[in-house]
C-alpha cells in the first residue's frame, strides 16, 4: 500500500538520520523548508514530524525547530503494547559495554529455537529513572539471520529509527506477536552490580520474545527489575 505523503516525509527523514546526515542534537530541516521541497502545506510536514517525535527519533527545541534526539529511549521489556509509540512509557538508557556474539543462556535459545551452541548477538542496556538511577537491566539476544542481515545491531551508537524500524528496513520481517513470560528470583552478581543492590535482592525477570509475521523468533529480551520498582498495571472489561 502506498505511504501517505506525510508518511513518505517522515520515512525519508528516518532515513537519512539513520544513515548519519544529521547527527543527535542538531536540527533537521524547517517545516518551511520541507513543504518546499515536497511542495506540501504546512499541516503535513507538522503531522510527519508529529510521527518522528512519538517515535523518539526527534524532539522539539523551542527557538530552534526538531533536533535529533541525544538521549536514546526504549520502554523496559514486556512493555510493548500494540498501537503504543516506541516512546509510550519509555525511559532513557545506557548502553552496556559493546554488543557481542555469544552462546544465549538455555531458556533464551530454547526461545530463539537456536540449537546447540549457536551463538546470538548480544545487546545489553541499563534503563534510568528521572533521577539517573538505574530501574532495570535488559539483555537483548538476536538470532544470526537476523543480526548477519542488520549489522548496525553489532554497533555500540543508538539506532535513531529504533531496532524494530531498523530490522524491519534491512529484513522485510517485523513483529506480529509478543510472548512475555515474569518470574521472580534473586539478583546475579552482575545484574546487582549494574542495579547498584548491595544485599541478595528479589527480582521480577520479564522475557520477552518478539514474533514476525511466519511465527519465527526476532528478538528476546530479558528485563530485571528489582522488586521495589517493579509494578505492572491492566485495565480490562469485566
Amino acid at each position: 500500500m502506498a505511504l501517505l505523503k506525510y508518511e513518505e516525509i517522515a520515512e525519508s527523514l528516518r532515513s537519512r538520520i539513520a544513515a548519519g546526515e544529521f547527527e543527535p542534537g542538531q536540527t533537521v530541516p524547517s517545516g518551511r523548508d520541507l513543504a518546499e521541497q515536497w511542495s506540501v502545506s504546512r499541516a503535513t510536514v507538522i503531522k510527519a514530524m508529529d510521527v518522528l517525535r512519538n517515535d523518539g527519533v526527534v524532539e522539539a527545541k523551542q527557538g530552534t525547530g526538531f533536533i535529533v534526539t541525544e538521549t536514546p529511549v526504549a520502554r523496559p521489556a514486556g512493555e510493548r503494547r500494540a498501537g503504543s509509540a516506541r516512546v509510550t512509557g519509555g525511559m532513557p538508557f545506557l548502553r552496556v559495554g559493546a554488543p557481542d556474539w555469544a552462546v544465549p543462556p538455555a531458556h533464551v535459545a530454547e526461545a530463539l529455537r537456536l540449537d546447540g551452541e549457536v551463538e546470538a548477538l548480544r545487546r545489553v542496556r541499563l534503563m534510568q529513572l528521572p533521577d539517573g538511577n538505574p530501574h532495570s537491566y535488559a539483555v537483548a539476544w538476536f538470532p544470526p539471520e537476523v543480526a548477519e542481515a542488520a549489522p548496525r545491531l553489532t554497533q555500540t551508537a543508538p539506532i535513531a529509527e529504533g531496532t524494530t524500524r531498523y530490522v524491519r528496513r534491512q529484513t522485510g520481517r517485523f513483529s506480529v506477536e509478543g510472548t512475555d513470560v515474569t518470574t521472580v528470583r534473586l539478583a546475579t552478581e552482575t545484574e546487582a552490580e549494574h542495579l547498584a543492590l548491595s544485599e541478595p535482592t528479589a527480582v521480577a525477570v520479564v522475557l520477552h520474545t518478539a514474533y514476525d509475521q511466519e511465527g519465527r523468533p526476532l528478538v528476546c529480551e530479558e528485563g530485571v527489575t528489582p522488586g521495589p520498582l517493579y509494578e505492572r498495571e491492566e485495565t480490562y472489561a469485566m
